[in-house]
């Protein structure tokens, strides 16, 4: 996600900073935007990118999106750096897709100046950002989010803090749905997605959908969402089966289908 968020502020003229754990990762993730820029035939953008592998030098920045793995701690820790490296004026957004905007932003000391811009995955290819408010995200931070989303050529939606926003919740609801009608012989993969695409106008299946996203982060975002609004969001067996046997989508070659 952090690359494909960052090769698009890239595009739209924006100069990025992508921190990484270690070099080595900050490296790998220059080079899977490199790659992606070469299939779009945009050399130039590359200049407008630096990479690092610790937080520093955010003076002049304006924007700072978080979009490590969907860990509250985690992602605390991040934030709270994050704002103590920027600006006063910069805007600080969370890319999460179904975890408490309003919990991590209990931690800041300028929560108003926060808020989730929720990318989707392909995130330069994707139309839509699901800018996310909590209860003191001042009007001023969601006029600039709603700003830096059209100037990335995208729309946006406004939702309140919520368990799986509304984007989150919807998708969770028909991709689960998918793997229990697999799960049970329905169809196969293929035709299932085959009818939402071909039925419904989906750009793609639900369950190609799961692979991409991959099915670990699949079973945390539907673990999360059943112990917050109830039973209809427990896993299927057959989704903890692929997780538990290493079985993740794309990243691992093998989920609901073989990449």
């Amino acid at each position: 996600m952090g690359a494909g968020i960052t090769q698009s502020l890239i595009q739209a003229g924006v100069n990025v900073l992508l921190c990484e754990v270690t070099q080595e990762a900050a490296i790998a993730a220059r080079r899977r935007v490199e790659e992606a820029l070469i299939r779009a035939e945009d050399h130039a953008a590359l200049a407008r990118l630096e990479i690092a592998d610790r937080l520093a030098g955010l003076d002049d920045a304006s924007l700072a999106i978080e979009a490590v793995p969907e860990d509250p701690g985690l992602k605390q820790e991040v934030l709270v750096r994050l704002e103590e490296l920027l600006p006063e004026r910069a805007l600080l957004a969370t890319n999460t897709s179904s975890l408490s905007v309003s919990d991590m932003a209990a931690a800041l000391r300028r929560p108003e100046r926060f808020l989730g811009m929720h990318f989707f995955n392909p995130v330069p290819r994707s139309a839509l950002v699901e800018v996310v408010t909590t209860p003191v995200t001042a009007d001023e931070t969601v006029t600039t989010a709603r700003s830096w989303v059209r100037a990335l050529d995208k729309q946006e939606i406004v939702t309140r803090d919520s368990p799986g926003f509304a984007t989150s919740r919807l998708g969770l609801v028909i991709g689960l749905e998918a793997i229990r009608m697999l799960e049970e012989g329905v169809a196969s993969a293929e035709d299932i997605d085959k009818g939402m695409v071909l039925g419904y106008r989906f750009p793609i299946g639900p369950l190609h959908l799961s692979d991409l996203v991959g099915l670990d982060v699949r079973l945390a975002i539907a673990e999360h969402l059943a112990a917050r609004l109830g039973e209809r969001f427990e896993p299927p067996r057959l989704l903890r089966d692929k997780v538990a046997a290493g079985e993740l989508g794309k990243k691992t070659g093998r989920g609901f289908f073989d990449w």
